[in-house]
C-alpha cells in the first residue's frame, strides 16, 4: 500500500477532524477546535498526517507556541493526539519522526499513554515530575465575604494585568480551558483549570495559579465552589503548579508527562499553550 506523509495544513483540518471523530473519539468537537490553539503564533502546520490515496489513515497533531523563558523567546511544539488505523500502524513512527525533525523547538508530550510514553523515551524525551495533590471538594463552611470567586470575563479582564492578562487572553477561547479569579481584599489570584474524567470521575485539574499563597488560603472556598457550582467532587493539582499540597489533600501521581529540550530545565516547562487546554475530553 502506498502511504504518503504530509503536513496538516489549514485546508486539511476538516478531513483530519472527520478522521479523528470517526476513528478516535466522537465526543470531541474536533472541527470546532480547528486542531490549533487560539493564541497568535506562526505555526508551520497542525501536525502531520498519513494518506492512502485521498483517504486520511493517520494523524499526529501538534500545537505550537512562542514563550518568554528567562528573557528569551523560545519556540514550543506540544505533541497532540496520535491516531493511525490498525492496518497502517507500521507507518506510525513516520509521523512522530516528522514532527520531531522540525528544528528550533522544545517539545512537550503532556497526555501520553504509558505505551506512547515508552516510545517518547526512545526519542529522547524526559519525564516531568507529575506528583500531585488530590483535593476533595466538599461543602466546607466558609466565612461569608472573605473570598470572592468569579468566572465573569469582565471581572477577570479588569482584575488581571501584565503577563497574567496576556495568559488569560491567549487562552480565553481555548475549548478546554476554564478561568476564574480568587479575590480577597486587595489581593487576587488567577486560576486556570480544565475538567477531565479520571477513571470515570469528573475532576478539576489545575493548570495555572498566579498567587500560590492566596490559592492556599482560599482552598476551602475554592473546593466548595467547584463542587457546588460545577459538580466536581475533587481537584487534582500538580505540585509543580501549586508548590505543595494543602493539608486536606492526598498525594497521587495522575499520568505521565514528558518533554525534550537541549536547554530547558523541567521547572521551565508547564501545561500552558498545549492540547491539554485545546481539546476537551
Amino acid at each position: 500500500m502506498t502511504v504518503d506523509i504530509s503536513p496538516i495544513t489549514d485546508a486539511d483540518v476538516a478531513s483530519v477532524a472527520d478522521f479523528l471523530r470517526v476513528n478516535y473519539q466522537d465526543r470531541v468537537p474536533w472541527a470546532s477546535s480547528r486542531l490549533a490553539g487560539p493564541w497568535k503564533v506562526e505555526a508551520p502546520n497542525h501536525g502531520f498526517m498519513l494518506r492512502n490515496g485521498q483517504r486520511v489513515v493517520g494523524a499526529h497533531l501538534a500545537f505550537y507556541s512562542e514563550r518568554p523563558i528567562a528573557g528569551r523567546m523560545e519556540r514550543f511544539c506540544d505533541l497532540g493526539t496520535w491516531c493511525v488505523l490498525p492496518e497502517f500502524r507500521l507507518h506510525s513512527i513516520r509521523l512522530i519522526k516528522a514532527v520531531l525533525a522540525q528544528d528550533g523547538y522544545h517539545f512537550t508530550a503532556l497526555t501520553p499513554s504509558d505505551k506512547i510514553a515508552s516510545i517518547h523515551t526512545r526519542f529522547g524525551f524526559r519525564p516531568l515530575d507529575t506528583c500531585a495533590a488530590l483535593i476533595p471538594n466538599l461543602p466546607w463552611p466558609t466565612p461569608l465575604g472573605r473570598t470572592t470567586i468569579s468566572a465573569d470575563p469582565q471581572v477577570i479582564e479588569s482584575t488581571l494585568a501584565g503577563i497574567e492578562l496576556e495568559l488569560y487572553r491567549d487562552h480565553a477561547q481555548a475549548l478546554a480551558a476554564r478561568h476564574m479569579v480568587l479575590l480577597c481584599g486587595a489581593d487576587s489570584c488567577y486560576v486556570m483549570y480544565r475538567k477531565m474524567r479520571v477513571k470515570g470521575v469528573p475532576l478539576a485539574v489545575i493548570v495555572h495559579v498566579s498567587d500560590l499563597q492566596l490559592f492556599r488560603r482560599a482552598i476551602l472556598p475554592l473546593s466548595r465552589h467547584l463542587l457546588v457550582r460545577h459538580r466536581l467532587p475533587a481537584t487534582i493539582a500538580e505540585l509543580r503548579v501549586i508548590g505543595r499540597g494543602p493539608t486536606i489533600s492526598f498525594k497521587v501521581t495522575p499520568w505521565p508527562k514528558m518533554y525534550r529540550s537541549a536547554t530547558l530545565e523541567p521547572d521551565q516547562v508547564d501545561d500552558l499553550y498545549s492540547e491539554l487546554l485545546c481539546i476537551p475530553w
